[in-house]
C-alpha cells in the first residue's frame, strides 16, 4: 500500500480546523507515521498505537487477523525494542485478531510473549464468540456485503472461524481502573460501557494522552449495530466527557486520525458525546410519554448544528440505529404492537395480504410503484410479503432483489448498505442470478454511493 500523502496529525488538524470532510479518515495503508518521539501509529482497519517506554515497547490493540502480522513488520521498520505489554482496548475481533502476530514476532525474535492486558469481561466475550461462532460468521457476512473483499480490512478470521485460534488470551484482567509503570511511563485503564461492556481506556496524566479505542472513531459512533448485543450510548457519552474532565489535550483512537490540542479534542468529543445524549435523552422522553419505538424513530433526529460534522457522518452506524438499542436497554424487546407481542408468521400474514391484494404480482408492481416515487421503505414491506407469500415465483424474488439495490444505494451507513445487498443476494441466487462484486447496474440497481 502506498504511504498517504499527509501526516495523520496535519490532516486531523486540517479537518478539524475547517469543518470539512477529507475522507477516508480511517486509512487502511498498515503503514507507521511517528506521532510524537516516542509514539507512533499503524494505521489498519483498527490501528495498533506504539509507546517507546524506553528499553520496551506498549502497543494499544493489536490489528485484525489479517492485518497482524502487517503491523508487526510496520512496527519493526521503527524500533527494535520488545513488546512487552499489549493493552486490548476491548475484545472485538478487530483488535485482538492480530495478537498472534504479536506473539510469533516474539518467539522468531526469542523475546518474552507480551503481557496482554484487558478487561476482566474480556475472556466472557471471547467464550461467547465461540459458543455463537456460526451465527457471527453469518451475521458478519451480512454486515459487511458491501465490500468486495473483506479480507483486506483485517477482519476476523477465516470464513468458517470467527475468533481465530491463535488469538492471545489476556494475562492480566483488570476492573474499573489500573494503573501501571512501564519504564519512564505511567498509564491508567479506566472501563466504561460504550460499544461494548468490557472496553477501557488509557490516560498518560503527565501527558494529558489518552488512548481511547472505539470511544472515538471519526464517524457515528457505533452505538446501534442491529445484529449485536447491547450498546451503551448514554455510558459511551458519560466517558467522553471523563476525558474532557480530565484535560485530555491528545487523543489517540482505534480508527480515524489522532487529535491533538485541547481545542480539537473538546470540539470532537463534545460533539459526539452531545449527540449521543440528545438521542438517548429524547428517546427516554418520549418513551416516558408513551411513545413506542415506531413514534420514536420516525421523529427524534441528531440537532441540527451536528448534522454535517465529519466526525459525526453515519459512514458505518446510524441515528436511528442507536435510539432502538436505546428503547431495547430500557424498555426490552416488544415494540409496544399487541399483534407483535405473539404473532402469526410472516409467511402467514404475507399470504393473507397477498390474498387481500388479489396476487403476487399486485403486490410487486405497487412496490415498484413505491421505488419510482422515493418511498423506499414502504417498498421493501410490500416486496417482502410478496416473496414471504411465494419464495419460488421468480418475478417477486426479482423485484425484490431490485427495490434493495435500489435502498443500498440511497443509504450511507456501511450496516444499511450491507444487510440491504444481502437481501438482493439473497433473491438472485433464489433464481439463479450469482453477484461475484459490487459492480452492478446502475441503471437497474441505482448508483451505488
Amino acid at each position: 500500500m502506498n504511504r498517504p500523502s499527509l501526516h495523520p496529525v496535519d490532516l486531523a488538524n486540517r479537518i478539524i480546523d475547517s469543518g470539512t470532510a477529507e475522507p477516508p479518515h480511517n486509512r487502511v495503508t498498515e503503514e507507521l507515521s511517528e506521532i510524537e518521539d516516542d509514539v507512533a501509529v499503524v494505521e489498519s482497519f483498527s490501528h495498533c498505537w506504539v509507546v517507546d517506554a524506553g528499553d520496551e515497547l506498549v502497543c494499544w490493540d493489536a490489528s485484525g487477523a489479517h492485518s497482524g502480522r502487517a503491523v508487526v513488520e510496520a512496527l519493526r521498520g521503527w524500533s527494535d525494542l520488545p513488546v512487552t505489554r499489549l493493552i486490548y482496548t476491548h475484545g472485538h475481533i478487530d483488535h485482538v485478531g492480530g495478537s498472534g502476530a504479536f506473539v510469533a514476532d516474539a518467539e522468531q525474535r526469542g523475546d518474552p510473549r507480551p503481557i496482554f492486558l484487558a478487561h476482566e469481561a474480556v475472556p466472557i466475550r471471547f467464550e461467547r464468540y465461540r459458543e455463537t461462532n456460526g451465527w457471527n460468521v453469518t451475521i458478519n457476512r451480512r454486515q459487511f456485503g458491501g465490500i468486495r473483499d473483506r479480507s483486506k480490512l483485517g477482519m476476523g478470521g477465516d470464513e468458517s472461524r470467527f475468533l481465530t485460534e491463535d488469538v492471545a488470551e489476556p494475562d492480566e484482567l483488570v476492573g474499573d481502573h489500573h494503573s501501571f509503570v512501564v519504564g519512564d511511563r505511567t498509564f491508567e485503564l479506566r472501563h466504561a460501557r460504550g460499544e461494548t461492556d468490557d472496553h477501557v481506556w488509557g490516560w498518560d496524566a503527565e501527558r494529558r494522552t489518552a488512548w481511547t479505542g472505539d470511544f472515538v472513531c471519526w464517524m457515528f459512533p457505533n452505538a446501534g449495530n442491529p445484529q449485536k448485543v447491547q450498546r451503551y450510548p448514554i455510558e459511551w457519552a458519560a466517558a467522553l466527557r471523563d476525558m474532557l474532565a480530565v484535560g485530555v489535550e491528545r487523543v489517540y483512537p482505534a480508527h480515524g486520525l489522532p487529535i491533538v490540542g485541547r481545542a480539537r479534542c473538546e470540539q470532537i468529543l463534545g460533539d459526539v458525546a452531545e449527540a449521543l445524549e440528545h438521542l438517548a435523552g429524547r428517546t427516554l422522553e418520549l418513551m416516558n410519554d408513551g411513545a413506542t419505538i415506531d413514534d420514536i424513530i420516525h421523529v427524534v433526529r441528531v440537532p441540527d448544528h451536528l448534522v454535517d460534522r465529519p466526525w459525526l457522518a453515519p459512514h458505518y452506524d446510524e441515528p436511528e440505529f442507536v435510539i432502538r438499542n436505546v428503547y431495547r436497554q430500557f424498555g426490552g424487546w416488544w415494540d409496544g404492537n399487541p399483534a407483535n407481542l405473539k404473532p402469526a408468521s410472516e409467511t402467514a400474514v404475507a399470504s393473507e395480504v397477498v390474498a387481500l391484494a388479489g396476487s403476487v404480482e399486485a403486490l410487486v408492481g405497487r412496490a415498484l410503484e413505491l421505488v419510482e416515487v422515493g418511498d423506499l421503505r414502504l417498498a421493501c414491506h410490500l416486496v417482502e410479503m410478496a416473496a414471504a407469500a411465494e419464495p419460488e415465483h421468480e418475478g417477486a424474488q426479482q423485484a425484490r432483489a431490485e427495490v434493495y439495490w435500489h435502498r443500498r444505494a440511497a443509504e450511507r451507513s456501511l450496516m444499511s448498505k450491507g444487510v440491504f445487498a444481502a437481501a438482493a443476494r439473497e433473491s438472485e441466487a433464489a433464481i439463479g442470478i450469482e453477484v461475484a462484486s459490487d459492480r452492478v447496474s446502475t441503471t437497474q440497481r441505482g448508483a451505488l454511493s
